[in-house]
């Protein structure tokens, strides 16, 4: 879900085509359509609590982590890494002609991310089976959050949005080939990568630290950054601890134990009571809070052609 500066392969490994299938634009891939699954919940603010928990299942493969680690400026800016990421993601959902460019900018990105992880071993970011599982965690973690914070997809719906989230691998320059094309086999696939793959590498324990030093807010405007920033010392924890708990809360449970997160039952009652609270409240918001901004441009966009 959430491809910037995120590592991975040496080059010549795996099957990677040293450009990673950067094109020209010619027979550019389409987003997914207008009205699918991904046009409806992936601009709604509920998403904003689902991609921590993607994000720190990618970070958990060792290669990906150590890309993150070495490459990216998630510690010293981590507010503008969060803007400009989700920002990302809304242009593959939203973005019309603009979401293929974006995924050949992403993958100009990381032709020179590489190096060694945490086990010796060489990475590169464009190494397939890498950049595939970072796209892959979306698709999980969206039906998992879904079910907590709206309603439980159904099984036509849930094939729906798999056929869209391959659309996005498309879009992002990932080959079929290197994607599982059905369900059936999406899971076992999945399950191999959390047996076989996934640790509590550096970077998913510091995600997950109250203590770490994050900076201040610097988004948003100058009035609430100035307030955030005086009251940041006292905030800066309890919001770490917040982020921390929905991180973990919303990551499906397989991939929580493959990592090794701790998950109490008190957690799991305290997460379903905040997420009955966000069922009942998001889905009554006026449309100018309840989506995000490339979102609504796209909504609006959308009903103008209907008429």
């Amino acid at each position: 879900m959430e491809h910037v500066t995120s590592g991975n392969q040496v080059p010549g490994d795996g099957d990677g085509d040293g450009d990673g299938g950067v094109d020209d634009g010619v027979g550019d891939p389409v987003p997914p359509p207008v009205g699918g699954v991904l046009w409806s919940v992936a601009g709604d603010i509920r998403a904003l609590l689902m991609l921590p928990a993607a994000l720190t299942m990618q970070v958990a493969h060792p290669a990906i982590g150590a890309g993150v680690d070495a490459h990216s400026v998630f510690r010293t800016d981590p507010w503008g890494r969060g803007e400009r990421s989700l920002r990302s993601v809304q242009l593959w959902i939203y973005g019309g002609e603009d979401a293929a460019r974006e995924g050949r900018r992403l993958r100009q990105l990381h032709r020179d991310i590489q190096g060694t992880d945490a086990h010796g071993r060489r990475y590169h970011a464009l190494t397939p089976a890498y950049y595939s599982w970072v796209h892959a965690t979306g698709f999980p973690v969206y039906a998992h959050g879904l079910r907590l914070l709206a309603r439980p997809l159904t099984e036509a719906q849930e094939r729906q949005l798999y056929a869209e989230w391959l659309q996005v691998g498309r879009i992002l320059g990932i080959h079929d080939r290197d994607m599982p094309q059905t369900i059936e086999e999406f899971w076992p696939y999945y399950r191999k990568v959390l047996a076989d793959e996934l640790e509590a590498t550096v970077v998913v324990r510091e995600l997950l630290d109250p203590d770490q030093p994050v900076p201040a807010p610097d988004r948003g405007p100058l009035p609430l950054r100035l307030a955030l920033r005086l009251l940041w010392p006292v905030l800066r924890r309890p919001f770490l601890r917040l982020r921390a708990f929905l991180t973990v809360g919303m990551m499906p449970p397989d991939a929580r134990e493959a990592i090794g997160l701790s998950w109490t039952d008190e957690q799991e009652r305290a997460l379903r009571r905040f997420a009955r609270v966000v069922r009942v409240v998001v889905p009554v918001l006026p449309e100018r809070l309840r989506y995000l901004p490339l979102a609504r441009k796209a909504r609006a966009a959308a009903r103008r052609a209907k008429r």
